[in-house]
Order: structure tokens, then C-alpha cells, then sequence
């Protein structure tokens, strides 16, 4: 059976910063948005931009069923300061059976509350940028996206020790413990890369492997 418009679309619950952004970048990307807000003054600044945007308590059970949060498969809790208004909006959502419920915590204890509570995904976006920015500017990194627990991709650039051979020969698995991905020339696209692959000075290359083993490969020259 089709699934309809709306159970593909997303609900952002909470139109501050971090669920503005969020909400009209789904809609960029031609989401579905249902944008709730208990501000009117911030619901009618996005009137017109979003599929659809009310006034409306998150935190409460009957206003969220009038508006069928429960028939969308995913909704964000974008509540951030407000710890009560954030964990109750969450604990609606879940008690209305939403599948796949993300949301947004300022704090440690904050998002262990979430988890606890069955949050199926919980982001600190402050937290999480300010982690990312750290380790660029520690290191000669160009970027940096920690995708799990102690694992990452950086893009950087090789060091001379594997220019003019093939990265199979290299023993950069074994000896640095990353793994190069993928791999630019100058003025081409990035490419997979694989253990043919010969690398040469002005290459940019991205690497997987635990935060300290790419810090440290970032680091050589």
C-alpha cells in the first residue's frame, strides 16, 4: 500500500532556532513539515514557508491527537531550554505510538532522561558542533564528522610518507590504524579509493577510523 504525503512527512515540535533550521531545510528538501509552536507570534513568521505550521501545547496528550502527530511516522522535539515542556512533548509523542521520535537536549542529564524515557534518537547539537570544532582547530583536519562512539572520518590531507605508492602497500591499516576512503585530485571530484590507489602531494583524502587514530594520521606531515 502507498504511503500517504503525511506519514512521510516530519512534525518539528518547538520552532526556536535548532527547529526553524531544521523544519525549513525538510521543507527545502521536499518534506512534508507540520511545525508546532505554543508562541503565535513565531508560528505566523513561518506561515506560508511551511506545509503546515499551528499554534498548539505539545505537552498536551489531546491537542497532539486533534492534530493526528500519532499517524506521522516521525516527529523532532526541538524544546530545548525548557527541560519540563521538552521531556513531556517527547513523552506525548511516544504515548500516541509515533514511530521514529527524535529530540533535541542541552545536556548531559537531559539526554539520558530522553533515552530513559524512550526517545528513539537523541541529538545536542551545541554540544556535538562544539566537539567537531575542537578537533578542527586542534589539527591540520579540513573537516571532522564523528559518526558513533570514538569513530570518525576527517578529511585532510595525506602526509609525504604515502605519496607515489599504492595504499595497499602502504600499511596504513595496519601501521596508523585508518582506513582511506576516498580520495580528490585538484580541480576533480572525490573518488572511492581503494588499494591501487596511488596518492600524490595536493591530494585531499577522507579517513575512517577511532577519533585518536585520525587525529593522529591529520597530524603527520
Amino acid at each position: 500500500m502507498a504511503r500517504s504525503r503525511r506519514e512521510s512527512g516530519v512534525a518539528v515540535i518547538g520552532l526556536g532556532r535548532f527547529g526553524k533550521s531544521l523544519a525549513l531545510e525538510l521543507e527545502a528538501t521536499g518534506t512534508e513539515v507540520l511545525g508546532i509552536d505554543a508562541d503565535r507570534r513565531v508560528v505566523e513568521s513561518l506561515s506560508g514557508r511551511l506545509t503546515h505550521v499551528v499554534v498548539a501545547d505539545s505537552t498536551d496528550e489531546e491537542a497532539m491527537r486533534q492534530l493526528a502527530v500519532g499517524e506521522i511516522d516521525r516527529v523532532v522535539i526541538g524544546v530545548g531550554t525548557d527541560l519540563e515542556a521538552s521531556i513531556l512533548s517527547a513523552s506525548v509523542a511516544l504515548g500516541l505510538g509515533v514511530r521514529d521520535v527524535w529530540a533535541k537536549a542541552i545536556s548531559k542529564a537531559h539526554a539520558r532522561i530522553l533515552t530513559q524515557i524512550g526517545v528513539h534518537h537523541v541529538v545536542r547539537p551545541e554540544h556535538d558542533m562544539g566537539k567537531r570544532v575542537a578537533h578542527l582547530v586542534r589539527g591540520r583536519m579540513l573537516d571532522y564528522i564523528e559518526i558513533d562512539e570514538d569513530y570518525a572520518f576527517v578529511k585532510t590531507s595525506p602526509p609525504s610518507s604515502l605519496w607515489g605508492k599504492p595504499l595497499g602497500d602502504t600499511g596504513i591499516r595496519t601501521q596508523l590504524g585508518v582506513t582511506v576512503v576516498g580520495v580528490k585530485r585538484a580541480g576533480a571530484e572525490f573518488t572511492y579509493a581503494t588499494a591501487d590507489t596511488v596518492l600524490e602531494q595536493g591530494d585531499l583524502v577522507v579517513v575512517s577510523g577511532t577519533a585518536q587514530a585520525v587525529e593522529r594520521f591529520s597530524e603527520l606531515s
